[in-house]
């Protein structure tokens, strides 16, 4: 029955991070882009510019309500199936969950108001500042949620009880743990990119339906531009974050890599089966000496191997090692759909590449399967613990019975897939029409 409870505890509060983890990556990225839209229209005077920025506002709007929603759910889901885990922890993530509400929601309730229904009431200058704070309050609700994760995952500044407690010990350490800095950038990265690749999607949509105009047009080629600066950014933040990882958990990294011997000058893994039972791969695509390059940054680098702990220390192989090769190939082709459009903008063809606007509408979804995959990553790699090295998970699940998590996994999937059901339908509609509806479709 534990074992059970716990499968379903997993299974329940994966789904629910997933679920919710998609609208802060939305918010986070749209709130960026509409800034920079209102700043475009202050400093051009360019209609046009204001009029992107309204209707990705609306947009954004939807999406923060959904986060809304989704992230007071999983604040109760912790409560109910980890108490142990919350009684452990909470002298340390409780102030950090708490400053995340009385900093980050704060500001952006504060100004999303303004954001939304004072375009006319204030002036441009200060309708500017209630944009850029909300914008913040995004960052900063990120910053918070990445502060208490890291934590987890490289934990840091602390002290523990007899009874398992732990206590700070400095601030500052359980802040700016090792990984924090690299996780915070690689997350709000990762924002900006989904949030340039659905506006580029929608904008191409628009053009191949013939609407929009110099709207559709103006938003493509805005979105586009930041694209161009913030995808290779990404790439070279993940390349940072590998080499923390490398350092502060390297057998995450080495079921990243499929890597079950330690070794120098070892291949890159392009393919393979890993085989966890036997401690092998099979069908094997590899490399050589590459993976110590890209790993250390050295030929002659080493990599340490999953067979360095013993097989219940590992965490699952098979879904870090395939969930990282689907953030890798989603990110080489946004990259290479980045650089095809700077070859198109520079041919003039930017806008009636038919192939091309075709494709950037089918990378709408593929910033979140990146994000989704990253945190797949992050989150199974930890396994088998809650706090790295410290606290196993199943020692962290409430005692419940099984009967009790099962409802809730199975009444989230409901509520849930409705409430998305619901936002695709409002949110695609306005995509659908462009901006000549847009107004009526976010009242209605």
């Amino acid at each position: 029955m534990a074992s059970d409870t716990l499968i379903l505890s997993r299974l329940e509060f994966g789904f629910a991070l997933a679920y919710h983890i998609l609208w802060p990556t939305l918010s986070i990225g749209l709130a960026g882009f509409v800034l920079v839209m209102n700043a475009s229209w202050m400093r051009t005077g360019r209609r046009v510019y204001r009029d992107i920025a309204d209707f990705w506002t609306r947009i954004f709007a939807l999406g923060f309500g959904m986060g809304v929603v989704t992230g007071v759910v999983i604040s109760y889901t912790i409560g109910m199936n980890w108490s142990v885990y919350v009684s452990e922890t909470a002298n340390v993530l409780g102030p950090l969950f708490t400053l995340e509400v009385l900093t980050a929601f704060f500001l952006e309730a504060g100004f999303i108001g303004v954001m939304l229904f004072g375009r006319e009431r204030v002036g441009d200058k200060f309708y500017l500042f209630a944009c850029s704070m909300v914008a913040l309050g995004t960052v900063l609700s990120a910053f918070w949620i990445l502060a208490a994760n890291s934590w987890m995952q490289t934990p840091a500044g602390f002290t523990r009880d007899a009874n398992g407690q732990f206590f700070v010990a400095h601030w500052f350490d359980v802040i700016f743990n090792p990984s924090f800095p690299y996780r915070l950038v690689h997350m709000l990265l990762a924002s900006y990119v989904t949030g340039c690749f659905v506006v580029i999607g929608v904008s191409a949509l628009q053009l191949l339906r013939g609407r929009g105009g110099e709207f559709a047009r103006t938003a493509l080629s805005a979105s586009l531009w930041l694209a161009t600066i913030v995808v290779p950014l990404q790439i070279a933040a993940g390349d940072a974050q590998g080499l923390n990882t490398r350092a502060h958990q390297p057998i995450k990294l080495a079921a990243i890599e499929g890597r079950w011997e330690t070794g120098r000058r070892v291949p890159l893994t392009l393919f393979a089966l890993p085989d966890q039972e036997h401690q092998t791969n099979h069908y094997a695509i590899e490399v050589p000496v590459l993976g110590s390059l890209i790993l250390t940054h050295s030929l002659d680098g080493e990599v340490r191997g999953l067979k360095t702990v013993p097989p219940s220390e590992q965490p699952p192989v098979i879904p870090v090692f395939f969930a990282f090769r689907i953030m890798v190939g989603v990110g080489l082709s946004l990259f290479g759909l980045v650089a095809l459009g700077g070859w198109l903008r520079w041919r003039k063809r930017l806008f009636d590449t038919r192939l091309f606007l075709m494709a950037c509408v089918a990378t709408i979804p593929l910033g979140f399967v990146a994000t989704l995959a990253g945190w797949t990553v992050t989150e199974v790699g930890r396994q088998p613990y809650v706090v790295y090295g410290l606290l196993r998970t199943a020692d962290a699940v409430s005692p419940l019975a099984p009967s009790a998590v099962g409802s809730l996994l199975v009444t989230l999937l409901i509520l849930y897939n409705l409430l998305l059901l619901g936002f695709l339908l409002i949110a695609g509609r306005m995509a659908w029409t462009g901006p000549a509806v847009a107004s009526w479709a976010a009242a209605e």
